[in-house]
């Protein structure tokens, strides 16, 4: 992404996150949806010639930004479906960093999964007790999205902007987890949109990066 399209990508993801301190207001899953329709548009001119992992990666985009409006519009009866959505974004997110390295035993692996790995013990033994009948579903895409930052690290495309992409995306999530199954927050919802921005725009940065240097 050049600076024009970079400035103008922050100032729709800022002005989304800001009027999280107004909301409820009409149509405000079309203002949320703005930042990632233009990520889509981006990401489509860099990278739908590059294999199929980048039509992998557009499509992560695309089912995040669907997550998106479903969350939005009607987060309450809607969630698990919201969850279903990113659930596949992830998915394909995993099918887009392909191949991942095969001597991963190295040192940064082996303390991204153990960080990774006590880290998602910690969250779900906090929100265990208020998961109810999402149990299922939402230990099994918290499993899907500590795949996805582990792949980032575990990918043969792997760089610091897809690293910090990945952490990004679980501060966000865990965010939403810990506001809407254990203690609600005041005003959380201004951080879980920034860091869920950067997360998507720092995975973009990441992998575009990732076919200049081996194309």
């Amino acid at each position: 992404m050049n600076k024009q399209l970079t400035l103008l990508f922050s100032l729709l993801a800022v002005n989304f996150a800001l009027s999280t301190f107004i909301k409820p207001y009409p149509l405000s899953w079309a203002v949320k949806l703005l930042p990632m329709l233009l990520l889509i548009g981006v990401s489509w001119q860099l990278l739908k010639d590059k294999t199929i992992a980048g039509k992998f990666f557009v499509a992560g985009l695309i089912f995040s930004a669907c997550g998106d409006f479903i969350l939005d519009y009607d987060r309450g009866n809607w969630f698990i479906f919201g969850l279903g959505a990113f659930f596949i974004a992830h998915l394909c997110y995993l099918v887009s960093l392909k191949p991942y390295i095969k001597n991963w035993r190295q040192v940064k692996c082996y303390i991204a999964l153990v960080c990774y790995l006590i880290y998602g013990a910690l969250m779900l033994t906090i929100l265990a007790n208020g998961l109810g009948e999402l149990f299922i579903p939402v230990v099994a895409y918290m499993s899907i999205l500590l795949l996805m930052a582990l792949a980032t690290i575990f990918s043969e495309k792997s760089n610091v902007w897809l690293v910090v992409g990945g952490i990004s995306f679980v501060l966000s999530d865990s965010l939403i987890g810990f506001d809407k199954f254990y203690l609600p927050i005041d005003n959380v919802h201004f951080a879980i949109m920034v860091s869920y921005y950067f997360a998507q725009f720092a995975l973009l940065k990441g992998f575009s990066q990732s076919f200049k240097r081996n194309p």
